[in-house]
């Protein structure tokens, strides 16, 4: 019984360095992010002016916010489709449906997670010029023109969304082939026998058998919404045109280091993740109740 206690202990004493880490970059950035979100401050002046959520009503009545709010679901929306739903199907083809050179398939579309995402903003900021770019050269033969996607409302979020999912589609693709790896090749053969269309396969075997690791993926891509495209944000359109393209991560990034003003980029920061909290919230209330777990 002693024994069983000094482990016990012990068990604690190991987990000391990581909650330290964890309370040190991620509870005290937290609690002083909402702290700020109180007061209104410039990061210069030696005294913080208390507010109250004063940040937080102007906010909620700036149209501009419910704006970049509108940007953020369209951003999860897409990546949701080009970076889970996409991925998902290459992977059933790559594991199922081709039989050669499947190893350089995967090689080939994981390269551009290796890349900095800051070089891939710059690289397809010339491959989608509409005037010099390779692509407007290609399709101007064909009597097509390019928009001017970096000034073009609408535009401006497919752009970035194809410029992010460059980036994550090899990484999320390699999760899944992972996961669908864990299905059973019988099962797969036999409903082959049974003569059943491929849809079917991926639609009623594939995708609730390797449902565990989709929804990992779901997660992350809806984080990638929010977080990753800040990088094409900051580097092509600074959030322009007139806010089209900004996000609440960009948001919160311009109000505290272009504006300075961190109580209210703060508070951007507390509804972001109150938003993130719902959006778990609600895959926790729906989604995560019909994951297939093998064991």
């Amino acid at each position: 019984m002693a024994d069983q206690k000094k482990q016990g202990v012990l068990g604690y004493v190991f987990l000391i360095p990581s909650l330290a880490a964890f309370c040190v970059f991620m509870f005290y950035p937290l609690f002083y992010t909402v702290y700020l979100s109180f007061f209104d401050w410039n990061m210069i002046q030696p005294q913080k002016k208390f507010v109250g959520f004063q940040n937080y009503v102007i906010l909620l009545r700036d149209p501009n916010t419910w704006k970049i709010l509108g940007n953020t679901f369209w951003y999860i929306v897409i990546l949701l489709i080009l970076n889970w739903a996409l991925p998902y199907l290459v992977s059933f083809v790559l594991s199922f449906v081709v039989g050669r050179m499947r190893g350089f398939y995967k090689s080939a579309l994981f390269l551009p997670s290796i890349i900095s995402l800051v070089v891939g903003s710059i690289l397809y900021t010339w491959i989608l010029n509409p005037v010099s770019g390779p692509v407007a050269i290609l399709l101007k033969p064909l009597g097509i023109r390019l928009p001017f996607w970096t000034k073009t409302d609408g535009w401006v979020i497919a752009g970035l969304c194809i410029i992010t999912t460059w980036k994550t589609f090899g990484y999320n693709l390699i999760v899944l082939l992972a996961g669908i790896s864990g299905v059973s090749p019988e099962v797969i053969e036999a409903a082959r026998l049974d003569n059943v269309p491929l849809r079917r396969i991926f639609f009623d075997i594939v995708v609730p058998m390797s449902s565990a690791t989709g929804i990992y993926v779901f997660i992350i891509t809806i984080v990638q919404g929010l977080q990753y495209v800040f990088t094409p944000i900051k580097v092509i359109t600074q959030g322009g045109p007139n806010y089209a393209s900004s996000n609440l991560i960009y948001m919160s990034y311009h109000n505290a280091f272009t504006l300075f003003k961190t109580g209210t980029a703060s508070a951007a920061s507390v509804l972001t993740m109150l938003l993130f909290v719902v959006l778990l919230l609600l895959e926790f209330r729906f989604v995560e109740r019909g994951v297939y777990y093998e064991n």
